[in-house]
């Protein structure tokens, strides 16, 4: 199963770590350029904790610690 958040529907995304070599304009140089794309992925801190739901029962599921600073979900 992937981890996304069952309340935000925040999941992983694809980014890059950019590798840059030189020296900046701004210090006097000709300016940087990019030597390596590595692709990488952002991951949101997701915890599996115990939800309370609108029928009263209870069900382990991941969410997003920002929802659970928010407020957006009643833990069991």
């Amino acid at each position: 199963m992937a981890r996304i958040c069952a309340i935000t529907g925040k999941r992983p995304v694809k980014g890059s770590i950019i590798n840059r070599k030189g020296q900046s304009k701004k210090s006097g140089g000709i300016g940087t350029h990019t030597t390596s794309k590595t692709p990488r992925k952002f991951r949101p801190n997701l915890q599996k904790i115990r939800v309370k739901l609108p029928n009263g029962g209870t069900k382990r599921v991941w969410v997003a610690v920002k929802a659970i600073k928010a407020g957006l979900v009643t833990k069991a």
